[in-house]
């Protein structure tokens, strides 16, 4: 049987896969499960501007509610402002529904435990046996045992707040387009740049509940590249739907992705002497570039699977204060529990006001080896990594590399995919290689 939930939730297509009736087990479960030491949880539920958000937002509110559990509705709110206020606000879970970068017909429904952290996968396992156990009506609450819906759509102006003042330095000065890619951070981005001192020119800030992620965000550039040139802006920021990760383009339209975001913050931390052991946190994805710069300026890089929750996980055993992901998902230890694309924006520009220099000189500081990305769509996922023959050609283009660059073949977390990775000096080797494997996977799988 296959998992309910991914390396980030529950998701799939709103009212298909994602049905209000999975979500009313899965608000259900989770008042269970967190209602085990307490008679009434508080379940606080935040959620991003897809069109599917307000109808799953009342089946999980219903499915808690069900259960004996009290439902704080945040409305729109960024995923990383969920995690903060939960623990913030002293409930016992925190949920948000979005399907973060995916197109808006898709949503999710994940969760965070009452400290604001992501549930392990122990716990997640726990709230899926519950879901898929029979519901005996005659022993579920009723009368006044039942849970209410509370309406608290004023609590961003505490998450506004605790950003600004994670600030380590003001903006002033800088003139930054922000893309709010119609999500979920569509008010709140503008606010806290601005409230920093920055010259702010929002972009993609009016959502209509289909137009999240269409086009804009930090998966689609672009636009954010052609504005910052247009407006002679020092830098334009990219959030993702649901606003837990960041990229950024410079003052010359060049894209700079989550590694060297990493670096310019790890050395500004390491100037700081506030970054633990000059150690830096990444993943297998990480650009060999990343690893390079980071021993140059007398740091190392700590490497984990692919997702934020591993990063997370090592920086938590270890007490590592930064980590991420090339794709913007970037935390900072000390000021959150999860990947805060907001935060990111005001720690990295922060550094660059406080430096006097362009975002396109700090961004210098890493070379970044080429590497090729395929995603190859495919019937069904499981279990690729016994398959002989991607195995074979996988294995024999990593010994063609040797050490000067990788490979790395996975299965998506949220999607019907198998991610190729290819990285090294030569691109047009990169290119022959990344579309060999494909060849081989669409054969074997598609």
């Amino acid at each position: 049987m296959t998992r309910l939930f991914g390396t980030d939730g529950v998701r799939g297509v709103a009212n298909s896969e994602l049905t209000p009736e999975l979500a009313f087990r899965l608000g259900r479960a989770a008042a269970i499960y967190f209602g085990r030491e307490t008679t009434t949880p508080k379940i606080i539920i935040g959620r991003d501007t897809r069109l599917s958000g307000t109808m799953l937002e009342a089946a999980l509110a219903a499915g808690i509610c069900s259960a004996g559990g009290n439902a704080h509705l945040l409305g729109v709110i960024p995923t990383p402002a969920v995690s903060f206020l939960t623990e913030k606000l002293k409930a016992n879970a925190g949920v948000v529904i979005s399907a973060s970068h995916n197109p808006f017909e898709d949503n999710g429904i994940k969760f965070f435990s009452q400290t604001g952290h992501k549930l392990p996968d122990a716990v997640e396992d726990e709230i899926e046996n519950i879901v898929a156990t029979p519901i005996d009506y005659e022993k579920t609450p009723t009368g006044s045992s039942l849970g209410r819906v509370i309406l608290e759509t004023d609590k961003g102006d505490l998450y506004i707040k605790h950003i600004v003042e994670c600030a380590d330095h003001r903006l002033n000065g800088l003139k930054i387009v922000m893309d709010c890619s119609n999500g979920a951070n569509s008010e709140i981005a503008p606010i806290i740049l601005s409230a920093l001192g920055a010259e702010v020119i929002p972009i993609f800030n009016h959502p209509n509940g289909i137009n999240i992620n269409n086009g804009c965000g930090s998966t689609h550039l672009e636009a954010l590249q052609k504005k910052v040139i247009e407006c002679g802006a020092d830098a334009g920021v990219a959030n993702d739907g649901d606003a837990d990760r960041c990229l950024v383009v410079d003052e010359m339209g060049k894209v700079l992705d989550g590694d060297q975001i990493m670096l310019i913050c790890a050395l500004e931390l390491m100037k700081q002497n506030k970054l633990k052991d000059n150690v830096l946190v990444t993943t297998v994805m990480s650009n060999v570039g990343l690893h390079q710069a980071m021993k140059k300026y007398g740091g190392s890089c700590v490497t984990t699977s692919v997702g934020d929750r591993y990063v997370l996980e090592k920086m938590m055993k270890n007490g590592y204060k930064l980590g991420g992901e090339q794709s913007g998902h970037i935390i900072f230890a000390d000021y959150a529990k999860t990947g805060d694309g907001i935060l990111t924006a005001v720690k990295l520009l922060g550094a660059v006001a406080h430096n006097n220099q362009t975002l396109s000189k700090m961004g210098s500081l890493m070379q970044v080896f080429p590497q090729i990305l395929l995603n190859v769509r495919v019937k069904d996922k499981h279990g690729w990594e016994q398959n002989k023959n991607i195995l074979k050609i996988t294995e024999q283009y990593k010994q063609e590399l040797g050490d000067n660059g990788q490979i790395l073949v996975r299965a998506s977390g949220t999607e019907p995919l198998i991610r190729i990775m290819a990285e090294g000096p030569d691109q047009s080797q990169l290119e022959c290689i990344a579309e060999s494997i494909a060849i081989v996977v669409r054969q074997e799988l598609a």
